[in-house]
């Protein structure tokens, strides 16, 4: 009975996960701009990533399988934020950001002061 009730955890996790993965899916090919793509990717996919990690987890039920979930979920937690980071200041690098949506732009401000100019000079 112990068993199910594990599988029955993991498959819900499963489902969920699969799902928010598939909400980022949707984000990429519906949202406008670079940006708002972006925000909408990378949250839902970590988050289902984790969900996915933890279902398997609840599913396979030994002490490895923990570990690395854990290893795959803290990978995820550093390199998804950073790499978003990347994407957004080469797309505002590149002419991609329309800055007339935008409230503030720190980036461009510190770029200015850099001397850095659209141009490439």
């Amino acid at each position: 009975m112990t068993d199910q009730i594990f599988d029955l955890i993991g498959a819900l996790f499963v489902l969920v996960g699969a799902g928010l993965c598939f909400g980022a899916a949707v984000s990429l090919v519906r949202f406008p701009d670079v940006l708002s793509k972006m925000h909408a990717i990378t949250k839902p996919q970590v988050l289902g990533l984790i969900c996915i990690t933890v279902g398997i987890t609840f599913s396979i039920r030994a002490w490895w399988a923990v570990g690395l979930g854990l290893l795959i979920v803290a990978l995820q937690l550093m390199t998804s934020p950073v790499s978003a980071s990347m994407v957004a200041r080469s797309a505002s690098r590149s002419g991609f950001v329309d800055e007339a949506h935008l409230n503030v732009n720190h980036l461009a401000d510190d770029l200015e002061e850099m001397g850095y100019s659209r141009d490439g000079h």
